[in-house]
């Protein structure tokens, strides 16, 4: 197989000079031949590695030593060409099966990301000039002069910084607004509008560039996708790549039927994540939802069961309660409702929102329910909110903390931990209905919710993986190699 590109630019270049430094931007695409072998060996290679990434990164502070501990054993111990080799096309292979969503972008940008920062810090601090001079990131350092000037400020308001330090590394002068991460957290000086940051620190900014260009990546790599997808060889595989990423499929209602409308207040109470106990909390109260909050709240309760008609039962019966009779209802709001649920427009069966697309989506204005209140919460407005729950108050300060270090995922497995009175909850949390279904599990001595249906109506979950293809269509079944890949033993 033949990646396409420009092979002008490497002529006169041999593969050393492409690998020649342990970490990359990836601007370049590979341009020799492999087999379909290597080309689907590499990827679910590739995606085992960023699954990793994933789960250490809501199970584990990321940069902290148990992190970096865990991930470093699960880089593989192979010749250091072949590993820049494997990484380099096996990335690209990656951006084909996750260019083609929103959603798919989002996740396979943040697990990059996390895999760039953790190569990147892993580097020694020659590496890290050599990287920054290679790829043309020049960015502005502070004079000798002016340091010592500063001297004192850059050591009070950077953390780690002593003045040894200040004199013998770089310190670079960006726009504050390129640092956000680093000013949120006060970890570095601001004057005039910019923000001072030290050399060992350099990693948010590069991040930055390393965001916004696989970005616009993949927004190319899409536009030129329907070629690829047209290869009977290749479209199954990315096919299911591209759905292996979030383990259970939460728009396939497998538990219909299963959750009555007499029952949604207890569970809010009991098994519902704190984003979406927050809007049942305000629908209640206010009797009427925005409509971020609508779809956030109303995909989720579809993903824990509700089928379409409960869901009209549910949204109309609590909004006739406030300012919308019966009939504006009906012309105003059912038809999004039925929009959920892939009725209305485009038919499309939304899926209920990741906690990775509720972390990152617009965040909540006044009047606005929506989001996840770890990350769009005042920390003095959380702190009251566990308290009216019952959270301990080292629980409190325990989420806090992680919350501050803008660990969000983490903060809400915690807070799962303190409400169900276990000591670790023994999954990584990236979903509000996963949060749900592993509640009930608990709750329930590892059964699902107990209630009579028919058997045709029950489904034994098999949350997808990354190494398992999916049984249900058969075109997406790998070939031999693959097969033996995703051998789960």
């Amino acid at each position: 197989m033949q990646f396409p590109g420009r092979r002008k630019k490497l002529i006169g270049s041999s593969q050393n000079d492409l690998y020649d430094h342990c970490l990359q931007f990836y601007g370049q695409p590979p341009l020799e031949n492999i087999s379909l072998t290597e080309f689907e060996t590499f990827a679910v290679e590739r995606l085992k590695l960023l699954k990793t990434v994933e789960n250490l990164g809501v199970s584990c502070v990321k940069n902290s030593e148990q992190y970096t501990k865990k991930l470093d054993a699960e880089i593989s111990r192979i010749s250091e060409y072949e590993k820049r080799r494997k990484d380099h096309i096996s990335h690209f292979i990656l951006r084909l099966a996750y260019c083609q969503t929103e959603d798919l972008r989002r996740w396979f940008i943040q697990q990059e990301m996390d895999l760039f920062r953790y190569r990147f810090n892993d580097l020694h601090s020659k590496h890290k000039t050599d990287f920054l001079h290679k790829n043309n990131l020049k960015y502005e350092t502070v004079s000798a002069e002016e340091k010592k000037s500063l001297q004192d400020k850059l050591i009070a308001s950077s953390y780690g910084l002593s003045g040894t330090k200040v004199e013998e590394h770089d310190v670079y002068k960006v726009p504050f607004q390129d640092a956000l991460d680093l000013v949120r957290t006060r970890k570095v000086y601001l004057l005039a509008g910019n923000a001072y940051i030290p050399h060992h620190e350099i990693v948010t900014i590069v991040l930055n560039d390393f965001r916004t260009r696989l970005s616009k990546a993949l927004a190319m790599t899409a536009r030129s996708l329907p070629a690829v997808q047209s290869d009977e060889r290749l479209q199954p595989l990315l096919s299911h790549l591209s759905h292996a990423y979030v383990g259970q499929d939460y728009s396939i209602q497998k538990n219909i039927g299963k959750i009555s409308l007499e029952q949604i207040d207890a569970l809010s109470g009991k098994s519902f994540p704190l984003c979406m106990r927050h809007l049942h909390k305000a629908l209640r109260e206010n009797h009427h939802l925005r409509h971020g909050g609508r779809m956030q709240y109303g995909l989720f309760l579809k993903g824990i069961g509700l089928s379409l008609e409960q869901a009209l039962q549910f949204w109309r019966s609590e909004f006739v309660k406030g300012k919308v009779d019966a009939d504006k209802f009906d012309k105003a709001y059912a038809y999004s409702v039925r929009h959920m649920f892939g009725k209305e427009g485009k038919r499309t069966d939304y899926t209920p929102y990741s906690c990775m697309k509720v972390i990152l989506s617009n965040p909540p204005s006044q009047g606005d329910y929506h989001g996840c209140p770890f990350r769009h919460s005042d920390p003095e407005l959380l702190k009251q909110k566990l308290q009216n729950y019952k959270v301990s108050p080292s629980g409190i300060n325990q989420i806090l903390e992680l919350v501050k270090g803008m660990h969000y995922q983490l903060a809400c497995q915690k807070y799962f931990e303190l409400t169900h009175n276990v000591e670790d909850a023994g999954f990584s949390l990236n979903h509000p209905n996963q949060y749900f279904t592993e509640s009930q599990k608990l709750l329930s001595g590892g059964r699902d919710i107990k209630k009579e249906v028919d058997m045709s109506q029950r489904s034994q979950e098999n949350p997808a993986s990354v190494t398992r293809p999916s049984q249900a269509n058969s075109k997406q079944i790998f070939l031999d190699e693959i097969q033996e890949l995703s051998d789960p033993s």
